[in-house]
Order: structure tokens, then C-alpha cells, then sequence
């Protein structure tokens, strides 16, 4: 296992996005220095398909390397991109001192009806990560995984041989898409068994800050959302006052902790959180669960 060991504790990591400006970026290595005390994995940050968000993640990438200490990943996509720069892109990354690639196909392109791959670029994750192993033999590599199937799978069955191709292409570990009910966890790791997939699969972990926001992309990636949740943040107003963006908050910390410490009684002993780049959920939940990491 890769990253920094917590005794028999919980070891975690944290996503971000690029941040746009100077003033982003100090806030987002504000973010990594107040995260470094929980002795994190690692820290990634997201990358556009075709590269559109490189100066961005490359910006944000070195403000992180100099801010905290913590280990950084870069997400690395293969769509609308050759495979030559794909691997150039990889190349700065672990030249910049990037110590994990997340790897992944990417999204279609907006408006279209199907993902098309470059006609001189990698057509899967499990290509990426076979060349990306190819050139470094000892480099973690994260790919992704779907408990709920990814939307553009024709069947549970293909999505769970996707991720074993992934594992067999030399991935080190796989990131779940998040997901708010524990059972659909237990179950695709049920289903991974049952399909011979050996490899470590990280739970990922959504830190709420806008519900209404979260609950807009779930239904775009295919990601399911509890009635619990609708009636525990209904009536909240978090964008037009403290009370309840206070409201807001905690729960939205005592909700990951809460499933982060139940998955953990099952045995699960890594967790990946999205904390779109808001220290004060992904702290809280931290500071929740200390006594175990």
C-alpha cells in the first residue's frame, strides 16, 4: 500500500479542482496545510479531457507541492487527446514531482451521444494505465470504479470487466464514484470478488457543501440519492445565510463521518474524499473521526 501508513487507523485522501486564480490557489494550499495534520495519502487534483484545464492543474498542482508536504496526484484523462500528449502531460506531472496519476478515459464531449475516442489517442482507462506502467514500473496508479455502474456501461457485467482489464493493465488501486447508500459499496465489492478482481478499491466519499448542487451532478454521472438526504437538508438556504450554511455544514460532516465510520466497522480502512475545494467539511469530518486516524 502506497502512502503513509496510520498504524490500524483510516487512511484517507482528498480531491480538488484547479483553482482559476492566485487567490484560489492560496486558499486551496490553506486547505492542504490545515489537511496535512491528518497525515494524508495523498491529494489530487482533476484535469479536463483534451488537457483544457492543464495550466490550471499544473498551477494548482505546484501551489500544493509547496504548501504542506502532502504526497499530490494528478487525474490524467484520454479523451479528445493523441496518446503523445496524453504521455507528455504525464511526463510534466511526475516531473513537477507528482507521486500517484489518477487515470482515467474522460467524459464525452458535451452534446455528443456517445464518448468517441482520438483517432490517435488511448480508446480506455486500461490502455492509459497499461502505458503509464509501461514508463514508470513503480509509479501508483489509481484508476476508477463505479458501484453504481458507470452510465455509459451496457451492463453491470461490462463495467465490472472493465475494471478488471484496468487492474490487469497494471492500476494500483481504484477510486469509487461516490455514492451515499453503504450497501451499494458492500455489494460491488461483492461483485468484484465474484468476478476475480483482487485489486484495492478506495470508497470515495462526497463532503456535501451545496446539496442542491451535489444532488444536480449525481443525476448526471448515475450516482443514486437517499430520500434520507433530501428530507435532512430540505428547507436549508445555505447560499443566502450563516445560520443555515452552519446548519448546512455539519451535516453534511456528521453524513460523511457517519458513513466513513460505518463502512469502517465493515473493515474498510481507506477512504477518498470529494471535498470540492471547501476546507471547513473535509476538516470537520476529520477532526469527527481523529480518535482513528
Amino acid at each position: 500500500m502506497s502512502g503513509q501508513a496510520h498504524n490500524d487507523g483510516i487512511e484517507v485522501s482528498f480531491e480538488v479542482f484547479p483553482a482559476r486564480t492566485d487567490t484560489g490557489r492560496a486558499a486551496l494550499a490553506r486547505l492542504a496545510r490545515r489537511l496535512a495534520r491528518f497525515k494524508p495519502e495523498f491529494i489530487s487534483v482533476t484535469y479536463g479531457a483534451g488537457g483544457s484545464s492543464r495550466d490550471l492543474t499544473e498551477a494548482t498542482i505546484r501551489a500544493l507541492l509547496a504548501a504542506a508536504g502532502i504526497p499530490v496526484a494528478a487525474h490524467l484523462t484520454a479523451a479528445r487527446a493523441s496518446r503523445a500528449d496524453t504521455m507528455a502531460a504525464a511526463e510534466r506531472f511526475v516531473g513537477m514531482g507528482v507521486s500517484r496519476i489518477v487515470a482515467l478515459r474522460g467524459d464525452a464531449e458535451k452534446g455528443a451521444p456517445a464518448f468517441t475516442p482520438h483517432p490517435d489517442g488511448f480508446a480506455n482507462a486500461a490502455q492509459l494505465t497499461a502505458a503509464l506502467r509501461e514508463r514508470w514500473p513503480d509509479l501508483p496508479i489509481s484508476v476508477a470504479a463505479y458501484p453504481e455502474v458507470h452510465p455509459d456501461s451496457p451492463s453491470r457485467e461490462a463495467d465490472l470487466d472493465n475494471l478488471k482489464a484496468k487492474f490487469a493493465a497494471g492500476a494500483t488501486d481504484a477510486i469509487t464514484q461516490f455514492f451515499f447508500d453503504n450497501r451499494l459499496f458492500t455489494d460491488f465489492l461483492r461483485d468484484t470478488k465474484a468476478r476475480g478482481i483482487a485489486g484495492s478499491i478506495i470508497p470515495g466519499v462526497m463532503l456535501i457543501h451545496d446539496f442542491a448542487g451535489v444532488r444536480q451532478f449525481a443525476a448526471s454521472c448515475g450516482a443514486s440519492v437517499p430520500a434520507r438526504l433530501d428530507a435532512a437538508f430540505a428547507g436549508l438556504r445555505p447560499k443566502d445565510g450563516k445560520e443555515d450554511r452552519a446548519v448546512h455544514d455539519r451535516l453534511a460532516a456528521a453524513i460523511a463521518a457517519r458513513q466513513t465510520l460505518d463502512l469502517a466497522a465493515a473493515g474498510v480502512r481507506r477512504f477518498h474524499f470529494y471535498t470540492m475545494n471547501k476546507s471547513a467539511p473535509a476538516e470537520a469530518m476529520c477532526r469527527i473521526l481523529k480518535p482513528q486516524i
